[in-house]
């Protein structure tokens, strides 16, 4: 992943070792936020604090950040705590407006069940390099998730979703 990111960040025409060389850039896929192995919610936030801090006191104005869901979680694959996280995240967001991101949810390496769950709890879509929406399957929460069985409408916009091309706009 770090090195598929890497190549595209070249080709969108970012000098990609010196953004690194600066510190304002920064590939990992090191699973630091695993404590014994297994996603630990808190301490991925903890980090991510601890980075929007640095970010800042490094003179920058925010930390763009993005996570695969496909190894984030881990060996458990723990749907719950995806939920907890998403949900904890999304309160970071508000209660830190220097951060901003995105959660990658790859249909071709993912559960249904977990794209299900990651539509429900993020208020707006990047779906390509050219198509970003407000999310109309958003679950606003002001307590912890809930797993949600798929309904059909649901699993209708996920293949939307999973068929559109760069270029195109999303069935409604």
């Amino acid at each position: 992943m770090v090195a598929g990111i890497r190549s595209y960040l070249f080709a969108a025409g970012v000098d990609v070792a010196d953004e690194i060389a600066k510190t304002s850039l920064i590939l990992s896929s090191d699973p630091n936020h695993l404590k014994d192995g297994h996603f630990d919610v808190d301490s991925l936030l903890v980090m991510l604090e601890d980075t929007l801090n640095q970010a800042l006191s490094d003179g920058y104005s925010g930390l763009w950040a993005t996570g695969d869901m496909t190894w984030e979680l881990g060996p458990d694959k723990n749907w719950e705590k995806l939920l907890e996280y998403e949900w904890k995240l999304e309160k970071f967001f508000h209660k830190y407006p220097g951060i901003s991101g995105i959660c990658q949810y790859h249909a071709d390496t993912l559960p249904h069940e977990a794209i299900c769950q990651g539509l429900l709890s993020h208020p707006a879509l990047f779906i390509n390099e050219t198509l970003a929406r407000v999310n109309p399957q958003y679950i606003p929460t002001d307590g912890p998730m809930k797993s949600v069985t798929p309904t059909a409408d649901l699993d209708r916009t996920i293949q939307n979703l999973c068929a559109l091309q760069p270029g195109e706009d999303l069935e409604e």
